[in-house]
Formats: structure tokens, sequence, C-alpha cells
């Protein structure tokens, strides 16, 4: 059984579409994304530097395009996947190949996305950090104490703690007991009550968009749950602006339904890396190039299905 995946912010790297725009059909796709995020994702995947494609409104519209790209490019109109699931922002480009939403319209809600985390977090300085290792209890308790909030819950003995920049500061200063408390270079504070007026502003778009109920079993970082209904998910992507991303019910879920196979589209690495440490005895197929094309294809025959 596969479950195809969508990383999330922080997955980018400089000049990761270099080798994947030599593919005709993949440039083609993006250029067709491009046009619809208003996002020039051909310059900021090829010659942008590591600075300009941190940026959340640039990042995010790359991450979603590279995915829906990626994934026509690997399964085409012959393969097939049994479980899609995004992390964060890949929750959109997961409802994409879900067929929830269009390519175009996924696009159109995560530009909204995008440039209003950008403003929510430049409206007060805050942030996130990453803590690893610790007992999950603890460190949740910890976080608490803290002042911050868990924005992501990823299983595999890491934790995403956000909010006030200084009390992040604050915490890495004084982890928990037997755990280390990594300060993330990111905007802000994703997933937080931070992101409140960007929540507002997904969710007026949103109510804009078509929504057909998923061609594939999908999951939600809510409580790693499988979502039925197109509009139902839609929704849950309003939602999760300000919820945590609770990936480690997701890999439960998945593990739960015996799963086999895991293949993390471009730029893949993150959410595998993830998988070895909390789903013993799953194989991961990370896709980090357009060499990886031929090899994907034989990891889903292997994997899709079984």
């Amino acid at each position: 059984m596969l479950v195809t995946a969508c990383p999330g912010q922080g997955a980018q790297k400089a000049g990761f579409l270099s080798s994947w725009l030599e593919l005709p059909g993949f440039s083609d796709t993006v250029d067709t994304l491009a046009e619809a995020s208003g996002v020039d994702l051909r310059a900021h995947g090829t010659t942008s530097d590591d600075a300009t494609i941190t940026d959340t409104a640039i990042a995010q519209p790359l991450l979603v395009a590279s995915a829906i790209a990626a994934h026509a490019e690997i399964f085409g109109n012959t393969l097939t996947t049994d479980i899609v699931a995004g992390h964060s922002v890949g929750e959109i480009g997961a409802a994409a190949i879900a067929g929830i939403l269009s390519s175009t319209d996924a696009m159109t809600l995560v530009r909204t996305r995008g440039t209003a985390m950008a403003e929510a977090a430049a409206a007060a300085p805050s942030g996130m950090a990453a803590v690893v290792g610790g007992d999950p209890e603890d460190v949740l308790a910890a976080i608490s104490a803290a002042g911050l909030e868990p924005a992501n819950v990823n299983g595999g003995g890491q934790t995403v703690a956000a909010g006030a920049q200084e009390r992040i500061e604050a915490f890495a200063a004084n982890p928990p007991e037997r755990a280390r408390v990594i300060p993330l270079k990111v905007a802000g504070a994703f997933h937080t009550s931070y992101m409140a007026p960007a929540s507002d502003a997904v969710a007026s778009v949103a109510q804009t968009l078509q929504t057909a109920d998923p061609a594939v079993t999908i999951l939600t970082n809510s409580d790693g749950t499988a979502v039925a209904s197109g509009a139902d998910y839609l929704q849950l992507l309003v939602s999760q602006v300000t919820s945590p991303v609770r990936w480690d019910l997701c890999q439960q879920t998945l593990v739960e339904r015996g799963v086999t196979g895991i293949l993390e589209l471009v730029p893949g690495g993150t959410l595998t890396g993830l998988a070895k440490r909390a789903m013993k005895g799953v194989e991961v197929f990370p896709v980090k190039s357009a060499a990886d094309v031929d090899g994907a294809r034989e990891f889903v025959r292997a994997h899709s299905g079984a």
C-alpha cells in the first residue's frame, strides 16, 4: 500500500527545480501553475537563493506547484496511489492530487495563504523552534509552561514550538529534560493564534472555490483521519492555518492501514526522514531530482495496491 506525501514549508532548497524544468511536461505544468499563482516559479525554483525562497509568499506556492507537477510527471495517466497526505501547506498540493481542488484553484488558494501568513508574521515578532528528544508529554507541558504553542507534532521525537520570539529564545535557553531546542529560520509562528488574520483571508478565498470529493483516500493534519468530503477538507485547510499539524497522527493512521511504502514528492527528504524513525519497516522514496523519476515509478508499481 502506497502513500504519496507532499512536504511542507522548509523543505525547499535553492535550485531544486533545475533538473525538473528540463522535462517538457513538468516545465509546461509549472508555467501554467505560475500563471495561476502570480509567482515566477521558474526563476524561484532555479536561480533564486535560499534567502529569497524562504519568503513565505514565495515558498508556499513553489512547494505546492512542485508537488503537483512532480506527481503528474511520475504518475501520468496510468499509475495510482492508495493514500495521499500533505504536511502543512503540502495539504493543498495533496488536495489537488486527490482531485478535491483543480490545480489552478489550489494555486489560487496557496497564493492567498502564503501572502496572508507572511503579513500576519510581519505584524509581531514571533518564531518557531524544533524540540528534538525528550518525553512527548513532558515536551508538550514544557511548551505550554513557556507560553508557547505546539505548532507541529511530527512524531519520531520531534515537536515544533511556536510563539513570541522572546519566549522562543528563553525556551531554547532552558530546554525540556533530555531534549534539544533548535530555533528555526522561519518568518513567524505558523499554525498558532498568531495566524488568525491569515485564516480569515484564506476562508474568504475558499468560499469562492469549487470542490469535488477525493478520488483517493486523503488524510488531514488536524487529527490524522481520512476525509471523505471535499467541502469538509477545504474547511479543514482553512482551520489548519491556526491549528497544530498532527503529522504524528497521520503516520499512526498510515501504519494502522498497513502502508508499505511512502513516496515523498519533490523536494523529498523531510517526511521520509520522519518516517524512518516513526514508521519502522515502511520503505521510503524521497524524490529529489528528475533523475529519480524512473526509480519513483518502480517504487509506485511495487507498493500501490499492495
